[in-house]
Order: structure tokens, then C-alpha cells, then sequence
């Protein structure tokens, strides 16, 4: 052999092996996926033997890396399941090809912090949910996620997590708790909290309120009536970002895992099919979440979440929509707070879909707008109908599920008010029979929540009043506190329809009666409702959907020049972040500018 052929043998020698070695380091993952930046190449080695040290082999590494943010904890039925829903998701994922990795994420219990100084940190929670999937999701350097969520906070602190990180995901509610029994009747916490205004009047004995708050709660599930966690988790399949179907089968029932199983395989579907939250997000879905909101009578709390959720996502979509497609959406299902029904009976007759498809036939969301899946809404109710999973509509019977030809109202649920007391809006949920409510009187100012329920709780309250708590908004808290314990106690006095309560903080999507919350701009950063004084006649007309004082613009000029920001409440700590980046409640009451990585 030559000089020459003997070194092009030996070059082509050596580039055999350099291949060889490349090959044994390089999975064959696309390019697109950004696990690659840890699981592949020579230099990842270090890397590679951290994930074998958890028991990952080399099929993992070839595989999409799908992250499952976890927010399980023993401080609430909600989410004290959901270790077994996140283990379902994992099998799910490892099934269909997948390399599941779970991580945690901190949950507050609204139900056990409601009426207390902790309740501050509900909001805040919802943040720094989102914030941390994204943290870890940005630096272990996932592909896709399964958003999985419990308690009412962990909903949209999920989704936002998943818009703002644009990563193929699959989001996964934990399902319901199943209703309690107390003489003869299904409850719910609500009823607990009611309890204690009843048994402050003395309408309620010792025995009966022992015998409702240890029958209320009967195992783990979010709580069951079409509170905040169910209403944001039925707003997950209207948007898109769920499949549909996926929110109504209860906690502790084995549909609840064969949904997460199916969550962990879609996953990886929407990984490999590149099919991220910025493909099925838009305005129609957004306008389809609204309408499923409205007519189901979901919270108040829905608005601010999807207004924070069309900020992360990019979305124009503005408080004044809500309202507008309220109109022009009848309510057609009347469950708790306002009827007697849980989610456990909608989920009898079909779940959600029910409730999609009388819109959708009557035109009131748009069939054509993308899901999760791949498909519309309009091909996945063909699709489960045609499996069998969503009955013929002219076989359903429920007392509480109407038509939208004959609905339970005319309207939607949510009113959007407005005035010279709400100039940036406020927000109220009808609950009553008649939504033609005026209420006009004087008001009583407390400043801050507590102040209010000892009121209450005096058993002061009479018919006519108007009750303001002031104090409470996004920065003023901080964290917007919800105030079922305050509205709970004035209607298990009896006075769910014949008393305002007003406030710049929030009210529970358990709340009823003409509770109006979210007032904007709030008392911190100088707006009308920090300038009232008590005797200050306010006018509420929900028809026209007006909130004012009767107050001339020169004395609330007057008032404002006067008017001094009081101190924040708290000086360090996540209290005091959070209470300085929050922005208004007509904006969603984000922290967060929402920016996407590329």
C-alpha cells in the first residue's frame, strides 16, 4: 500500500471513529427540543450521569423530556390527591414514549386561610406558581409540560405558567370533592361558612354546626360547587388548553385517572406534533372561556385570571367583555352557589361538553376555535359523541341544567359595573332570581376585612345596607383577599339579597347575593372608594350596570387633593414584592409582563 492510500485509510479511519463516538453521545432528538442542551453531546456527560443517578436510562435520554409540575400537599383536601393524579400523568407519559420528569410547587388552601391575615397570600400564590414552573422549566430545560392543579390558585397559576413558557402542554385539574350530607341535603363548605353567621344570630346551635363541619367535607377534591377551582378548571376545556371532558369526573374516582393517564400521553403528543399554547390561544378563545363562564354561573374570580391569562398570552381582551358577552350568553346551568347542583352532577350528564355543545348549537362560541388536541371544539364534540362519552341532548334530564331557548336567566352571571366609583370597573356575579337589583343607601366604611365580619358577627347588620371594605385590593393588602367568610355570615343572617357589600378586594366564586368586588382603581393607589366617607349614599344598579356616590366631582376633587397614600402594610418580605408589582385588578392583577422565550 502507498504512503498516500495508507493516511487517507487512516484518515478515513479515524472519522469512522469520531462518528462512532458522536453517535454514542448524540440521541437522535430534534433540534427543536431544548432537553438536547442537556442530554446530548460529550460535553453533557456530567449531566447525563445526574439524570442516571435518578434511574433514567438511555431510552430516556432519547426521549422528550415532559415536566410535571406537582403543587400536592397535606394542607388541603384540594390537593391532598395529588400525588396519585401526578403518578397516573407520569405512567401516562413513560407509556406513549415520553421522559416524565415531576417537580413541586407551593399551594395555599383559600378554604383554611379565608378570613385570615393568610388569605393575603392567596393571589400572591398564583403568581409564584407560575413563576416557578416557568424557573424550572426554563432551567432543567423542558419540553413539554403536564400542568397539574388543585386549589382554586393552582388553575391559572398553571396555565399562566404554560402560555407564558409557550411549551407544549397538557393541563390536568385534580378533580372535585364529592358533596357532603347534613340532614337529608348535599353541602358543601359553603355551607360551613354560612353556618357561622347563623350560629351567630343564634339560628344555629352548638350541635347542628359541630354535626355540618364534620360532615361537609367528606374526602379530597377541590371544593365541589361551581366555586373558583371548577369554575377555572371548566374554563381550561372552553379555552382550549384541556381536552374537553377533563374537568368534571370527581377526585377520588377512577375516571379522575384515566384522565391524567391520558393527559401524560398527550403530552408527548404535543411535543412531537409541536403544537404549543400559542397555537390554540386567541381572542375566540378567550370569547369561548367567557361564554362557558357566564353561563355555568362560574366566580367572579374567573374574570381576573383570564384577564391575566390574555396578558401572558398576548390577547387584547379587556374587563368590558366580559359584560358585553354576559348579554348576549343566557345562563343555562344554576349550581352552587346560587342552586343546589355540584359538579359531580354535571359531570353525570356529560361534563362540561353538555354545556359546550347547547352554545355552540345556538352560536354562542366558536366551534372552529383550536384545542389541546389537535382539533377543534367543534370536532371534539363530534368525537364524543360518536364514542359515546356525551349523551344524545333530548336524553339529558337535570332540574338545574337548562336550554338556552328556556334558560335559567336571560343573561350571563357576570355584570361588569361601572361609575364614579368604579371608573376602572367592578365586578358582581347574579345570583338572584331577579337580576333587575337597585340598591341605594349609606354606607358603613371598614377598613379592612376583619373590622368587617366583627361587625357582622355583632349581629349590627340589618336590611338596606351597604357595607364597604376597603383595603383589601391588589397593593392595598396586599393580595386581594377573598371574603366568603364576611359574605357567608351576612347571608346565614339572612341577608344575601337585602345588603351590599362592596369592596377592592374579592369575594369566593362561593359568594352570593349582591356582593360586588374588584373595584378599581382601589383605596391604596387613590381611587373613589378610599375617598368615601361613612353616611356617603352609593347607588347600585345592576341593570344598568352603574356603581356611583352621590357625591359632586368638586368634593371628590376636594377629597382627592386631601387624600394621603397610607403606608404600605407590610415592609419586607414577599408580602411587601408582591404588594409593589401587582397591577390593577381591571388588568388582571398581574406581576408579570408576560414576555415568551424563543
Amino acid at each position: 500500500m502507498s504512503q498516500h492510500a495508507s493516511e487517507s485509510a487512516d484518515e478515513h479511519e479515524h472519522e469512522v471513529e469520531d462518528e462512532r463516538e458522536a453517535d454514542r453521545f448524540d440521541h437522535g432528538k430534534p433540534e427543536r427540543l431544548q432537553s438536547r442542551d442537556v442530554t446530548e453531546g460529550a460535553e453533557r456527560a456530567p449531566h447525563r450521569a445526574m439524570f442516571r443517578a435518578m434511574g433514567f436510562d438511555d431510552e430516556d435520554l432519547g426521549s422528550p423530556m415532559i415536566g410535571i409540575p406537582n403543587p400536592a400537599a397535606d394542607i388541603t383536601p384540594c390537593n391532598v390527591h395529588l400525588d396519585d393524579v401526578a403518578d397516573a400523568a407520569l405512567e401516562g407519559a413513560d407509556e406513549a414514549g415520553g421522559m416524565p420528569i415531576e417537580f413541586g410547587t407551593i399551594t395555599i388552601s383559600d378554604a383554611i386561610s379565608m378570613g385570615t391575615e393568610g388569605m393575603k397570600a392567596s393571589l400572591i400564590s398564583r403568581e409564584m406558581i407560575a413563576d416557578s414552573v416557568e424557573l424550572v422549566s426554563f432551567g432543567e430545560r423542558m419540553d413539554g409540560l403536564v400542568t397539574v392543579a388543585g386549589c382554586d390558585k393552582n388553575l391559572p397559576g398553571m396555565m399562566m405558567a404554560a402560555i407564558r413558557t409557550d411549551l407544549p402542554s397538557v393541563f390536568l385539574y385534580g378533580g372535585s370533592i364529592m358533596p357532603g350530607e347534613h340532614e337529608g341535603r348535599d353541602v358543601t363548605i359553603v355551607q360551613v361558612f354560612e353556618g357561622v353567621g347563623s350560629y351567630a344570630t343564634g339560628e344555629m346551635d352548638d350541635d347542628e354546626l359541630d354535626d355540618l363541619e364534620r360532615h361537609a367535607c367528606p374526602g379530597a377534591g377541590s371544593c365541589g360547587g361551581m366555586f373558583t377551582a371548577n369554575t377555572m378548571a371548566s374554563i381550561s376545556e372552553a379555552i382550549g388548553l384541556a381536552p374537553l371532558g377533563s374537568a368534571s369526573a370527581p377526585a377520588e374516582d377512577e375516571q379522575r385517572y384515566a384522565v391524567a393517564r391520558r393527559a401524560g400521553e398527550l403530552a408527548v403528543e404535543v411535543v412531537e406534533e409541536d403544537r404549543r399554547p400559542s397555537d390554540i390561544l386567541s381572542r375566540k378563545s378567550f370569547e369561548n372561556a367567557i361564554a362557558v363562564q357566564t353561563a355555568i354561573g362560574g366566580s367572579t374570580n374567573g374574570v381576573l385570571h383570564l384577564l391575566a391569562m390574555a396578558r401572558e398570552a398576548g390577547v387584547d381582551l379587556e374587563i368590558d367583555d366580559f359584560d358585553e358577552i354576559s348579554q348576549r350568553t343566557p345562563k343555562i346551568a344554576d349550581m352552587q352557589p346560587g342552586g343546589d347542583s355540584v359538579m359531580n352532577d354535571l359531570h353525570e350528564l356529560g361534563g362540561v361538553p353538555v354545556v359546550v355543545r347547547r352554545l355552540l348549537e345556538a352560536d354562542l362560541i366558536h366551534g372552529d376555535a383550536m384545542t389541546v388536541t389537535g382539533r377543534t371544539i367543534e370536532e371534539e364534540l363530534e368525537i364524543l359523541e360518536a364514542e359515546g362519552d356525551l349523551p344524545a341532548d333530548d336524553e339529558l334530564e337535570a332540574d338545574f341544567l337548562y336550554t338556552v331557548d328556556d334558560p335559567k336567566e336571560t343573561e350571563g352571571a357576570i355584570r361588569i359595573l361601572k361609575g364614579n366609583l368604579a371608573p376602572e370597573g367592578a365586578v358582581l356575579k347574579v345570583t338572584a332570581e331577579d337580576d333587575d337589583i337597585h340598591h341605594e343607601g349609606p354606607v358603613r366604611i371598614f377598613e379592612h376585612e376583619e373590622n368587617a365580619m366583627e361587625y357582622v358577627q355583632s349581629g349590627a347588620v340589618d336590611t338596606g345596607d351597604v357595607l364597604v371594605v376597603r383595603g383589601e385590593g391588589p397593593r392595598g393588602g396586599p393580595g386581594m383577599r377573598e371574603m366568603l367568610g364576611v359574605t357567608s355570615a351576612v347571608a346565614g343572617q339572612g341577608h344575601a339579597e337585602d345588603v351590599a357589600l362592596i369592596t377592592d378586594g374579592r369575594f369566593s366564586g362561593g359568594s352570593r347575593g349582591l356582593s360586588i368586588g374588584h373595584v378599581a382603581p382601589e383605596a391604596f393607589v387613590g381611587g373613589t372608594i378610599g375617598l368615601l366617607e361613612d353616611g356617603d349614599v352609593v347607588r347600585i344598579d345592576v341593570e344598568d350596570r352603574l356603581l356611583e356616590v352621590d357625591i359632586s366631582e368638586e368634593e371628590l376633587a376636594e377629597r382627592r387633593e386631601e387624600w394621603e397614600q397610607p403606608e404600605p402594610t407590610y415592609e419586607g418580605g414577599v408580602l411587601a414584592k408582591f404588594g409593589r408589582d401587582f397591577d390593577s385588578a381591571a388588568n388582571g392583577a398581574v406581576t408579570n409582563p408576560g414576555l415568551k422565550r424563543d
